[in-house]
């Protein structure tokens, strides 16, 4: 074998003239890329890299690709490949970003690339995909946040209540206060909110209050209003500060938002406006988790409601009506997975579970399932509420009800603790599917089990960014799942809180395509189908839901059939990019 060092000392007496490089660099031998032994190098590669990718959970839908999905994807690599060497350079940053400071690049934190996103060619044709099912959103979370708002002022009797007088900065961006529906001859002559004066928990119409606001009446109210109720900017890429920081702003903003929605007028438009929005953006189904904490009142009452009976029926009438309504025929409908606060103590969380009990028995075809939301980081763990879990269990099988889990786990930057291993008790409980699962990919052995009991993770990028899990896309463990074959797809969990601007999944869409080489149109269809096969559509009890799932045959079942309406809409999709697209795309930037 040669040494090295015999090698490296000819070459640095080397002297190379401009016009003689080309003999030069013959004489020193070095091969070409057409010689034989290196193509067999290379054909080695290439047969290594392929071999992995047959691994994938996309592999199958790619090679099962028509034609013209095929050309679909091959015209939108094409646009990706486009839009990173022209709007994703730093030859065309726009004004606001050399202003902040800001270099932009493929991947960027997604709300400093939010407004460029929204301009490309991508995220047209991300807006027209067919997206299949949401499979993991927070009611109190979702719709459009200047509609809810304005519907608020346009709502009579609608007010705004304090412990403390909204009077300096710290109480303006910390203090906790809430909305709430107040019979007009019962609205006080209150002193302004805004003013140290102000009585702890009177009621100030939100007319008033908003009229009566220092920084810049109506406007600066609003604005105001906004961000305590949203992730700034500024909080989502301040990553150095950690978890628990934004988590506390985070958590700040459901029960004011669930304020303004749970009085009934209010509320009905919302699940209209929810609905609307995500058929808009090519959702069809949607299995939404609520907590019932915020109680609800009915139209015209101040009193709220002692359960939430009511409620649940107002959300099944507003589901039902948008099905039948001309817009909403193509809306396959939502159902409800019923959440308990995993922080509260064993009674109030058990007390919980017999209302979510109650609530199955008197609306079975609303309520899919169950779960334990809040920060698993400062949360009780699902090995220390075990004993409550086999509780509900038995309580379920005593009412002669099923209601399957649907558990949050691994939403952590932790690795072996007994946050992570929340994953571990996901799993051996019987979850059908696994909520963010972020820490997942650190686990081989529960990766093959997941694998084997074909539970899907919940994936949601942009919420793992804004709440400071990674960094951004090009650093979140999605890819690292799907390339060791495990079942995902994607979900937008809180877009009103996060900074969406819209209640559908066309953000997290275009950050995965953009984001991650290996995906492709192909593998993006993937996980939208993976949304549609492990959606709750209907009870089905545990032995038959697993076979299902394994064999992925579903026979005349409703999933088959919305399986077969969700490939028809693909397929005409694929057809329309190739037609709009497909002539104007330059394929020389792939070559």
């Amino acid at each position: 074998m040669t040494d090295p060092r015999e090698i490296s000392a000819p070459v640095e007496n080397l002297s190379v003239q401009d016009d003689d490089v080309g003999v030069e660099e013959e004489d020193l031998g070095i091969p070409t890329l057409e010689e034989p032994f290196i193509q067999k190098y290379l054909d080695g590669r290439d047969s290594l890299i392929a071999q992995e990718k047959r691994q994938r959970s996309d592999h199958a839908f790619r090679e099962n690709m028509t034609p013209m999905a095929a050309e679909a994807a091959s015209t939108v690599s094409a646009i990706r490949f486009q839009e990173q060497q022209t709007l994703w350079t730093h030859d065309f940053e726009d004004e606001v970003a050399k202003k902040e400071g800001v270099e932009v690049f493929p991947g960027m934190m997604f709300n400093l690339a939010k407004g460029r996103m929204e301009q490309s060619k991508l995220w047209q044709i991300i807006r027209k995909m067919p997206k299949g099912a949401l499979l993991h959103c927070h009611l109190e979370a979702m719709g459009d946040l200047d509609w809810l708002i304005e519907e608020a002022f346009n709502e009579e009797g609608i007010c705004i209540a304090a412990d403390v007088p909204l009077a300096n900065e710290d109480s303006l961006r910390d203090a906790p206060f809430i909305f709430r529906h107040v019979k007009a001859e019962n609205i006080a002559n209150a002193q302004p909110i805004w003013t140290s004066a102000y009585q702890a928990n009177d009621s100030i119409s939100i007319g008033v209050a908003a009229k009566d606001f220092p920084n810049g009446g109506k406007e600066g109210f609003v604005q105001w209003l906004k961000s305590r109720v949203t992730i700034t900017r500024q909080e989502s890429i301040d990553q150095h500060l950690g978890p628990n920081a934004v988590w506390r702003k985070f958590t700040s903003c459901f029960g004011i938002l669930a304020s303004i929605q749970h009085y009934e007028p209010i509320f009905r438009k919302f699940i209209r406006n929810i609905l609307q929005g995500l058929l808009e953006d090519g959702v069809r189904w949607v299995d939404i988790r609520s907590v019932f904490v915020v109680p609800f009142t009915r139209a015209g009452e101040e009193k709220p409601d002692e359960d939430y009976s009511h409620m649940l029926q107002a959300l099944q009438e507003e589901i039902d009506n948008f099905k039948k309504s001309e817009e909403g025929q193509k809306f396959w409908g939502a159902r409800l997975i019923w959440t308990t606060i995993r922080s509260f103590d064993s009674k109030t969380i058990a007390h919980d579970m017999l209302e979510c009990i109650a609530m199955k028995q008197e609306f079975p075809e609303l309520i899919a399932g169950y779960d334990l939301v809040g920060q698993e980081d400062l949360g009780r763990c699902l090995a220390e509420l075990t004993p409550e879990l086999f509780w509900f269990k038995k309580q379920c099988a005593q009412a002669g009800v099923d209601i399957p889990f649907f558990f949050h786990a691994g939403e952590t930057l932790g690795d072996g603790d007994e946050v992570d291993e929340n994953l571990f008790d996901a799993v051996l409980l019987g979850t059908r599917r696994i909520g963010h699962g972020f820490s997942a990919y650190k686990h081989p052995l529960l990766i093959d089990m997941i694998k084997d009991k074909k539970i899907l993770i919940e994936s949601c990028p942009i919420s793992n960014e804004v709440l400071r899990l990674t960094g951004s896309i090009a650093s979140h463990p999605l890819p690292a799942l799907l390339a060791r074959g495990v079942p995902c797809a994607l979900c937008n969990d809180d877009p009103a809180v996060l900074g969406q601007g819209m209640t559908g999944m066309s953000h997290d869409f275009w950050q995965a395509l953009q984001g991650w080489e290996n995906l492709g149109l192909g593998g993006l269809a993937s996980l939208a189908e993976n949304s549609v096969r492990w959606a709750a559509f209907d009870d089905v009890p545990a032995k038959e839901w697993s076979q299902q799932i394994k064999d992925g045959r579903f026979g005349k079942s409703i999933r088959a059939e919305r399986m077969r309406e969700w490939h028809q809409e693909w397929e005409k999709f694929c057809q329309w990019v190739v037609l709009e697209y497909g002539a104007e795309t330059d394929r020389d930037f792939l070559d």
